[in-house]
């Protein structure tokens, strides 16, 4: 039974990616600060460790549990705040990365999954949908940290023989995600509609994004697991050992709130306030070379996943 550490296992999607590699088969050993996550995200049995990226025990984590492999979503991931303050988003981002990567080759872990971003580290591209090989033009501190690492990643895989698979994210949503405060706009907009409150869009509604279901998000990180299994070489390219995670299609913010009044019977009309600094127009991703090295395509439409998250929101509401 392999043993896989998953950092920011407690988290919204972390915690769905410990359920994947528990029900695979795999050990799983969960890191995370809890600034973001909740505890009872996770199985009562499973090993947790509440401790920051940074920490000096990180190396003793390790090697006290036999890790043999990283699954690492660990992160700070509000694309405002790391405009607001980039020195903070770099400390988590890259330092804590490193300080992880460092203990992984110390420790002699087989491989890491790494999570990265596809809303962030291709900046505003010209055509659509984007793929691994767009040119790479990041317009906030935390794109810019996401493509750092996949540069460290690069160059530890290279130098250190520790092979990677870089997942570049769309815009995931699902059951656990938090509707209060900086979270996704699938979980904000789900409790204000479910309390009959009007949300907030920000700038006209037409940015389009590439909305991928929790669930979906989980079976890639599993198909790239297996990936590594197989035993990777040495990248000759920063895209090579990369890949997106979405559904090929880009759905605005309008039409989103559209699905959801539906869903959740709200008749009213969302207002609407100034474009938000740091923030893409439009971006959605080409999944095809996942669907041909990975052997993975989105399974759930937008549809039936924004139903199953309204369900989870309207049955874990203390009303």
């Amino acid at each position: 039974m392999s043993t896989v550490l998953v950092t920011g296992g407690a988290g919204f999607v972390g915690s769905h990616i410990v359920d994947a590699y528990l029900d695979a088969g795999y050990r799983v050993v969960v890191l995370d600060d809890l600034s973001s996550g909740k505890r009872a995200n996770l199985r009562d049995d499973v090993p947790f460790y509440e401790a920051d990226l940074n920490d000096p025990s990180v190396v003793e984590i390790l090697r006290s549990e036999g890790v043999q492999w990283i699954n690492h979503h660990a992160a700070q991931i509000d694309v405002r705040h790391s405009v607001a303050d980039p020195v903070h988003d770099a400390r988590i981002n890259v330092h804590g990365l490193l300080n992880l990567l460092e203990a992984a080759v110390e420790t002699g872990v087989e491989g890491v999954v790494f999570v990265s971003s596809g809303g962030v580290v291709y900046g505003e591209p010209d055509a659509l949908p984007v793929d691994e090989t767009y040119p790479k033009g990041p317009l906030s501190p935390y794109g810019v940290s996401k493509l750092a690492s996949e540069y460290y990643l690069y160059y530890y895989h290279r130098v250190h023989g520790l092979p990677y698979v870089a997942l570049r994210y769309g815009n995931v949503y699902g059951p656990r995600q938090d509707p209060h405060g900086e979270a996704g706009v699938v979980a904000i907009f789900s409790g204000l509609l479910l309390d009959g409150k009007t949300p907030t869009i920000f700038g006209d509604g037409e940015q389009l994004r590439d909305y991928v279901y929790v669930g979906d998000v989980a079976q890639a990180n599993l198909h790239a697991q297996r990936q590594l299994e197989v035993g990777l070489s040495p990248p000759d390219a920063l895209d090579e050992p990369a890949y997106n995670v979405g559904t090929g299609a880009g759905t605005s913010v309008n039409e989103l709130f559209d699905h959801l009044a539906a869903i959740t019977g709200f008749e009213g009309q969302p207002e609407y306030g100034a474009q938000r600094q740091g923030e893409l127009r439009r971006i959605y991703l080409s999944v095809d070379k996942a669907d041909r090295e990975l052997n993975w395509v989105p399974q759930t439409t937008l549809p039936d996943g924004l139903r199953q998250t309204v369900a989870f929101f309207q049955s874990d509401s203390p009303n």
